[in-house]
């Protein structure tokens, strides 16, 4: 499994002042949502704080994490407000710039940012970061899938290949699979690794995994034994809700090449069932 490492091409500080002021040249307004405190990266989106938790995706066999999963974490913060210059900029915005709180797509793309940002504080090689992509994102973005965030990617030191674009799939998107397939293909063909995460294994799920080919497949422990799944014979799969070392026996009795869960928990798990 390939390792990739970081070469920050700035302090974190002034990658956090940089991306503030890309945002505030792209509204036109002055939208600065990124602050650095106590070496963590928050985002705000109106009255939300994004921050970062990361899962280690931990091989089954012991050794170490080959990535991190960066999951959302969400908490309230005041919002201050706006000066009478900064209401006027915003209402004299044109429609086409002006910024949307609802957009999943710019949640999205402030969520990744944060994600990107908090990677860097960890101990370097860190692996795959694997970030989650909601589908409506996929959909929403027509095409040139992951060319906005390359340049993020690009400008922290790192390389498409050490992000693994993650989709939570259910049955309810199987009419859009033609579009969610060539958003995926688009990313891919920037260098992203693919991964997917589904609940169940149904006909429709298992077809777009097997059409699709991902890196790799996020599954609960309900799934029962995976050779009996034949679309997943040559894709890894990731158990997730692995909590305590009855779950760790049964992830490996299933066939699962890896498990989720916080550095300091899957450590321990992995240390007990050696």
């Amino acid at each position: 499994m390939p390792r990739f490492f970081c070469e920050i091409v700035m302090p974190l500080q002034d990658l956090v002042e940089y991306f503030n002021d890309r945002l505030e040249w792209e509204h036109h307004a002055n939208f600065r949502p990124f602050f650095f405190k106590d070496n963590q990266v928050y985002g705000l989106f109106g009255p939300i704080r994004i921050g970062t938790d990361f899962q280690a995706i931990t091989p089954l066999d012991g050794s170490e994490p080959i990535g991190q999963w960066a999951r959302l974490q969400v908490s309230t913060e005041e919002v201050p407000d706006l000066q009478n210059h900064e209401l006027e900029a915003l209402l004299s915005l044109p429609a086409s710039q002006a910024i949307h709180p609802d957009s999943i797509v710019d949640f999205d793309r402030l969520a990744r940012t944060v994600h990107m940002l908090n990677f860097l504080t960890l101990p370097q090689p860190a692996g795959v970061l694997q970030l989650d992509v909601d589908p409506r994102h996929v959909l929403g973005v027509k095409r040139d899938h992951g060319a906005y965030f390359q340049e993020v990617i690009i400008k922290c030191g790192l390389q498409p290949s050490a992000i693994a674009i993650h989709l939570k799939l259910s049955s309810i998107y199987a009419r859009y699979y033609k579009h969610l397939l060539q958003g995926l293909e688009n990313y891919r063909q920037r260098g992203y690794q693919v991964a997917l995460q589904t609940p169940a294994l149904t006909p429709s799920l298992t077809a777009l995994i097997d059409t699709l080919q991902p890196d790799r497949v996020s599954l609960p422990l309900s799934v029962g034994a995976l050779k009996q799944h034949a679309a997943l014979n040559n894709i890894p799969a990731v158990a997730i809700g692995v909590d305590d070392l009855d779950a760790m026996r049964d992830a490996r009795l299933q066939g699962f090449q890896w498990v989720t869960g916080t550095l300091k928990a899957t450590n321990a798990l992995l240390k007990e069932a050696s």
